[in-house]
């Protein structure tokens, strides 16, 4: 990827030779071994697949929606559609003979009008050829009026009347209109051939057609006279005609208009001549409202203006008009014709297309390669290759590289941007423009806004923002009365973050008195030491609006720090504390209580809460005393009807213990008089111990022989057969 243009305005060549004439087929296989080596092969960047003719290439068109390419070329006669999302060759297809010019009537490459230079036209769907036709003369131009179904034919020579044509194709019906007549001089009867069907070489011809499609539909012919005829589409009647103004000589042959274009809003158009002038006009006045001169003579093949889809993206951007002849592409300013900048390949040109809302430029041009063009302060890259934008920025900004540029460094990139977060372009209302400008570049968390833009978005957010301004000025001036008064000694003198200053001279001073310290104990000289240091009353008070000049205050990194409002530091915020824990803080936090304190209030909080149960307890008897018991109401004979439940509790009080402090509890249970065991009722902090003793096994008593009393298996059986054993 090179530089064709290292003017202000840089152009990069993303695809097509540098060469007129491209190397043959058999010394490029020769060469490939020794290409291997070479940077500028290694580097080369191929946008589309096969972006090539064998020849030569006459015309190129991008569908609306951006997805599909169509180009013309030679020889043999083909079509290539390309689709660009996949960066690819879609498919090829060969024609009878070489193609003229074409149009896109849908959105993609679907539908396509052809003309010929054997006088066919010819209609192309995906499937193939769909349908053709022939035109009674050779055809020049083709344009299509989408409000009509018309397909207009600009064409040369003259009818029976003397009349040139511009022949109606109507797709709706499908089959010739009657024409348009426009004046083109007539036939030619002095040279050979005049007076016949396509006339002779000097015959008049309609060269060219353009039409307002985006606002009133009106259509214009340019003639080989020089004029420029406008035609109603909907009375199909003549309602003007321009003559250009010639600066040729009598002697030089005849200036003819060669291209037309309208602007989008339609109350201006422009006008390229055979000669290289092109003429911008209001539809208003007949007088020119600037000529442009392309420089080099040649016929003008193409005029643009450059003009954004988007409504918003317009009213930002500044015009610029494109126009290009066999040599070069200039774009300019319609409003002084101030260059902008340029483009000169090194084949001859025969179309040139801008792919809408980009800075990416298509040509069909002379030679094996079409080339690509890329203008990064034209536009943002395609979307189907955006990764173009990346490449760039890292050519912009790599000082070492020959195509670079810009000689800055990467960091002066962006002095006219100014870096915004998300938030802050929604509070100045333009979050609506992400994405649909290059006035915003995405960069990290945020973008980088243009000056211009950010500064209108903030008087239109703020208009009070002059006041402010205002308010601030008078308080700077205020502020430079009172510090050219006569201060003390080692006085400060700056706007922001003042107990930063003073910590940073402390400490310096610190460190100074330590190095001179240390130096006189070694046995230095006390004058050596002290030279850097101020001398004894001397006012440390520096010019207006600056810091001391000390250490790190004479960096000018640092100088907003001290100065702008906004790099103020707040000592209070928390952020500020944890990572400067050691700071005395300016707001005193209440400390805890110490263990006899809250022994002491426990106490207060016990004793109150007895007196509080003595009183409850005292009121509860008298309430109880006016009340009939429930003994004396069973013996009167009255029994409940139905179950009661009782709830039982084995504490008798309830115990606050829990939230009291071990030496309350201690001083609580030493006041308690102690119960007998069978009058105390358990409860829940009672301690049992249990002492476990060894088991004793079991003595047997023997009788006075030793042995047992009655024998072990009285009941059971014996198994001996002698009965006298038994008995």
């Amino acid at each position: 990827m090179k530089i064709s243009n290292h003017s202000a305005i840089p152009v990069y060549t993303i695809a097509g030779s540098s060469t007129a004439r491209p190397l043959p087929e058999w010394l490029i296989r020769k060469r490939k071994r020794s290409l291997k080596h070479d940077p500028e092969f290694a580097n080369r960047v191929e946008l589309l697949q096969d972006f090539e003719f064998e020849e030569a290439s006459s015309c190129v068109r991008s569908s609306e929606d951006g997805d599909w390419v169509m180009s013309t070329g030679t020889y043999k006669p083909q079509i290539h559609v390309h689709y660009l999302p996949h960066l690819s060759l879609s498919f090829a297809r060969h024609t009878d003979t070489i193609n003229e010019t074409f149009i896109l009537l849908s959105s993609d490459y679907s539908k396509s009008l052809h003309l010929q230079t054997d006088r066919f036209v010819q209609l192309h769907t995906p499937q193939g050829c769909h349908y053709s036709t022939r035109i009674p003369r050779y055809g020049r131009d083709l344009i299509y009026d989408r409000r009509s179904a018309e397909a207009l034919i600009p064409s040369t020579g003259v009818n029976e009347d003397g009349y040139g044509e511009v022949f109606r194709l109507n797709l709706e019906v499908g089959r010739f209109m009657k024409g348009y007549e426009v004046d083109v001089g007539g036939d030619d009867y002095d040279t050979v051939g005049g007076g016949a069907l396509q006339g002779g070489i000097n015959t008049g011809s309609a060269n060219t057609a353009a039409i307002a499609e985006h606002s009133h539909n009106l259509l214009a012919f340019g003639t080989s006279l020089g004029t420029v005829e406008f035609w109603d589409s909907r009375s199909r009647s003549r309602v003007g005609v321009l003559q250009l103004p010639s600066d040729a000589s009598p002697m030089d042959s005849r200036s003819e208009v060669t291209a037309l274009e309208f602007h989008r809003s339609g109350l201006s158009f422009a006008a390229g001549s055979s000669t290289g002038l092109i003429h911008l006009y209001d539809l208003r006045s007949p007088i020119p409202l600037l000529k442009k001169d392309q420089g080099y003579g040649y016929p003008i093949q193409n005029l643009k203006f450059l003009d954004s889809t988007s409504t918003t993206r317009a009213q930002t951007l500044e015009p610029k008009i494109l126009s290009s002849d066999k040599r070069i592409i200039k774009i300019w300013d319609p409003r002084d014709g101030t260059p902008w900048t340029s483009v000169e390949p090194a084949v001859d040109l025969n179309h040139v297309e801008w792919c809408p809302d980009s800075g990416m430029l298509l040509t069909a041009n002379e030679g094996r390669q079409q080339h690509a063009f890329f203008i990064p302060q034209l536009g943002p890259a395609p979307k189907w290759c955006s990764f173009l934008d990346n490449m760039v920025e890292e050519m912009a900004e790599d000082s070492n590289d020959p195509n670079a540029f810009t000689s800055s460094s990467g960091g002066e990139i962006y002095d006219n941007y100014k870096f915004l977060t998300v938030p802050q372009l929604r509070a100045l209302n333009i979050d609506h423009l992400i994405g649909t400008t290059s006035l915003l570049r995405p960069y990290m968390h945020g973008y980088f806004v243009a000056q211009e833009l950010y500064e209108q978005a903030r008087l239109i957010s703020n208009p009070d923002m002059w006041q402010e301004q205002r308010a601030k000025t008078i308080q700077e001036k205020i502020n430079k009365e009172r510090e050219s008064r006569i201060r003390g000694n080692k006085k400060i003198t700056v706007k922001v973050n003042r107990k930063l200053v003073e910590r940073i001279l402390e400490r310096d001073e610190k460190n100074e008195r330590r190095k001179a310290k240390r130096v006189l104990e070694k046995g230095g000289d006390d004058d050596a030491v002290g030279a850097n240091r101020p001398a004894e009353g001397v006012d440390m008070v520096e010019e207006e609006g600056k810091a001391p000049s000390s250490g790190v205050f004479k960096d000018p990194r640092f100088a907003q720090l001290f100065q702008d409002e906004d790099f103020e530091i707040d000592e209070q915020s928390r952020e500020f504390q944890a990572h400067n824990a050691s700071t005395k803080p300016t707001t005193r936090i209440p400390r805890g209580l110490t263990a006899v304190e809250e022994e002491e209030l426990a106490e207060h909080y016990e004793s109150s809460t007895e007196e509080s149960e003595d009183e409850e307890a005292t009121r509860q008897r008298r309430r109880d005393a006016g009340r009939i018991s429930s003994a004396s109401y069973k013996k009167s004979g009255h029994v409940s009807q139905h179950p009661q439940m009782v709830v039982s509790s084995s504490i008798r009080k309830p115990q606050r213990n829990r939230d009291l402090s071990f030496g309350a509890r201690a001083a609580t249970m030493k006041g308690k008089r102690t119960t007998s065991a069978k009058n105390q009722v358990l409860s829940g902090d009672k301690e049992i111990t249990f002492a476990p003793t060894q088991k004793q096994k079991p003595e047997f008593t023997d009788d006075t022989r030793g042995g047992r009393k009655t024998s072990r298996f009285k009941d059971r059986r014996s198994a001996s057969g002698n009965t006298f054993r038994n008995m």
